[in-house]
This record gives C-alpha cells, structure tokens and sequence, in this order.
C-alpha cells in the first residue's frame, strides 16, 4: 500500500500503473481510487501510466482535521505530482475530483497536458445548485426512494443529510454490487472535519478566473444530468473545451462506473498520443455526441 508523505506532512494512499503518458485519475467525494480500478483503468493501462490516489480524508490517505478546499485538494495533487517526479501530466476527474483537476491546471499552467472533466461542478457555480428548485434534489431524492430510501421533505435539500442518507445505501457497481457498504470512515470524516462546508468555498478558482485556465478541456456529462448548467458556463466560458454527452441513465452523475466504456473511448480518443488510439490495442467506443 504505497503512501507518498507530502512536504505538509500529509500521507497520501496512491497507485501506480501502465505504460504511455501520465495520466492522474482524481475521485469525487464519497469515493476512493478503487472507482478508477473496477473497469477504466484496466481498459486505458495499455495507453497512458496511471496514477490513482485517495484525496485526503478518503480511502486510506490520512484524514486531517481541515484543508478539504478545492484550493487545498489542488495542492496536495501539486505536493503528490513532485514527490512522484512527475512534471507534466493529463488529468482525469469526476465530479469533485474534476474540480480538483480545474483548480490544479488554473494554478499549474505549465504543467497539466489536458484536463478531462466527468461531470464538474465547481464551487464558484453554488448558486446553480443552492435553490430549492435545483432539479439535482429531485434526481437524488428519486433515486434513494426508488431503493427503497425515505427522505423526509424537510431535508431534501440538505447537502449533508442527503450524502449521510446515501452511504445507507447497498453498493451499486462492481463485483461486491448490492452488498452493504461500509460507510463508517466516509461518516467519520463528515463528523470530524469541515468537509460539507469546505466544498463549497470558491477560493482561487473564482467566476472571473475561470476563463483562465489554458489546458484544453475536455467536458464529460451525461444527457439529463443535474449539472447541466455547470457544463453550459464552463463550455462558454473556458477558452479551450469541448464536449461530449453520454446516453442518460439512472444515476447520470456517475459516468465513469455506469458507462465506463464511453467514457474510455472518450478519454483515449481526446487525450492519448494518435498512435495509441489506432495501433488496435482495444476498441475504441465512439462518444454518442460531440459539441465543440
């Protein structure tokens, strides 16, 4: 179990694997880098070297008890990226991982290749999300009452009461699908930290910056998604990005475990060097929709 000790202190649990150009795959929230291994990261191991890791507080990296800022996350992938050696890299992200990776390419220019971004949302974009009328709290509180999950109408737009009530929830993907999670570490660090409350602090990637960030970047969401608006100010407003829309499905927000194979076919096709993408090695799944 490999654990980089940043220059903070910080130990940081991360895998290594493939062979090709650096690739780091960052996990949201709730998550940990075993998300990456059910099905993406064997399918893109051929084309690119993969760094996986846990975000501080997740998995089996230390849990300090502040610093969850997209801000602070960014830095402690700057921290991980030198003590690995690693200059220059693509970066993959979902959800808050995405805006871990926006946050990093805006502070770290030189040294991000591209950005793949599976359903960001940004901190700097709360206020599509903060009304009672976000269609999100619909989608959500559908899902958990469609496994059987009651959510009481005074809490359906309650960000913290909404994510407790979802690690009750069996596991939805994998080989351990419809088993009981384990959510105890995930809830100690909803108790012990300012998780929740630090998600949603802009810091350096405020409304104004975000057209300067230089990498391209590649926007992944799904049909129907709730962060639609999300994607719609950021294909506006970033100077170089594209998009691709994957078929909707029933989570819509979780790509990269619901459509894993679109989402690789998207990612070799956008970041992996031309020759990667047409010596065979594997198939390559064709977006269902591009926007450029």
């Amino acid at each position: 179990m490999p654990k980089a000790t940043l220059q903070s202190g910080l130990k940081l649990h991360y895998q290594r694997t493939g062979r090709g150009p650096d690739l780091v795959m960052i996990h949201g929230l709730t998550g940990n880098l075993a998300v990456w291994h059910l099905k993406i990261v064997p399918m893109l191991a051929d084309h690119f070297r993969i760094l996986t890791y846990d975000l501080r507080g997740h998995g089996y990296s230390d849990m300090p008890p502040s610093g969850y800022t997209a801000t602070d996350m960014a830095a402690d992938l700057e921290g991980l990226l030198d003590d690995l050696g690693i200059e220059q890299a693509n970066l993959v992200g979902h959800s808050y991982g995405a805006d871990i990776a926006l946050y990093y390419a805006f502070r770290n220019p030189s040294r991000v290749l591209q950005v793949g971004a599976v359903e960001a949302a940004l901190p700097a974009l709360i206020h599509l999300r903060t009304r009672e009328d976000w269609v999100g709290w619909t989608y959500w509180v559908e899902v958990l009452e469609r496994s059987g999950v009651t959510v009481p109408p005074e809490h359906r737009c309650d960000l913290e009461y909404m994510v407790r009530l979802s690690m009750s929830l069996p596991k939805k993907w994998g080989p351990l699908r419809g088993l009981p999670r384990n959510p105890e570490k995930f809830l100690r660090v909803l108790d012990s930290t300012p998780l929740t409350s630090d998600y949603e602090v802009v810091g350096d990637l405020t409304l104004e910056n975000i057209p300067r960030v230089e990498a391209p970047v590649h926007l992944i969401y799904a049909e129907g998604s709730a962060f639609l608006g999300s994607h719609d100010y950021l294909l506006e407003h970033l100077p170089n990005a594209r998009s691709v829309m994957l078929p909707s499905s029933e989570w819509g927000h979780f790509g990269p475990l619901e459509q894993p194979e679109a989402v690789v076919g998207h990612l070799i096709e956008s970041l992996a060097p031309p020759s990667a993408a047409e010596d065979g090695r594997v198939a390559i799944p064709r977006p269902a929709q591009l926007r450029a």
